[in-house]
């Protein structure tokens, strides 16, 4: 799939992809951007203030972006594409879809001149719908990210998280953990907040990707 990403990229004319999965407070990625850039993309939190995922949000349809905007931004914005800039994202493409329970999914191809993107004709709608087919083969292949949300979770919700990835019940789990039923739920509900997942099955798969289990 990532080799699938690579080719589009270069056919489009664009360097560079980043595919980026937002769950509550977790963001995972498939990408070719430099391995330093994903690192303190995720690290510092920079989703947060990226203006690219701002605009993908509040627009929900495809389009083009360029650094060269800017200049017209806050100082903190600045600074952030600047720093993108450094590692060779000047310019792109972002095609956001909803996938569900208030998220959303994102792909963009990126340029490394400030002015290559906004010149390229783009249909929404076509675009939109090659990137929910996309997101549906990643989901399905259980594609490996290459980067995402450092998440910080306690032993007692891993232990219960891999207790409960081997098939065991809350009860059960109480019960070989010498606890009560109410301290696994709560283990559980933290864990689950914690991958931003929405149930126990989708919080031990996203674990397991992760490899935290």
């Amino acid at each position: 799939m990532k080799a699938t990403l690579e080719k589009l990229s270069r056919e489009a004319g664009f360097g560079a992809y980043a595919y980026l999965n937002l769950q509550a407070e977790t963001q995972t990625a498939i990408s070719n951007y430099d391995v330093e850039w994903q690192q303190r993309y995720f690290e510092k939190s920079y989703a947060l203030i990226d203006p690219v995922v701002r605009s993908a949000r509040d627009q929900l349809e495809a389009f083009a972006w360029s650094n060269e905007a800017s200049l017209r931004m806050s100082k903190e914005r600045r600074t952030f594409y600047g720093e993108a800039g450094e590692f060779g994202i000047r310019s792109g493409i972002t095609i956001p879809i909803k996938t569900g329970f208030g998220r959303m999914a994102m792909l963009t191809l990126a340029s490394e001149e400030a002015d290559f993107a906004t010149g390229q004709s783009l249909n929404p709608a076509l675009a939109a719908s090659a990137v929910a087919q996309l997101h549906s083969r990643l989901e399905g292949l259980g594609a490996k990210p290459t980067h995402h949300t450092p998440i910080r979770m306690k032993s007692d919700e891993l232990t219960c998280l891999r207790w409960s990835a081997e098939g065991k019940s809350m009860k059960a789990i109480a019960i070989i953990e010498n606890t009560t039923y109410a301290n696994v739920a709560f283990f559980l509900r933290n864990a689950k907040s914690a991958l931003g997942a929405t149930s126990l099955p989708q919080a031990t798969a996203m674990a397991k990707e992760f490899g935290l289990i």
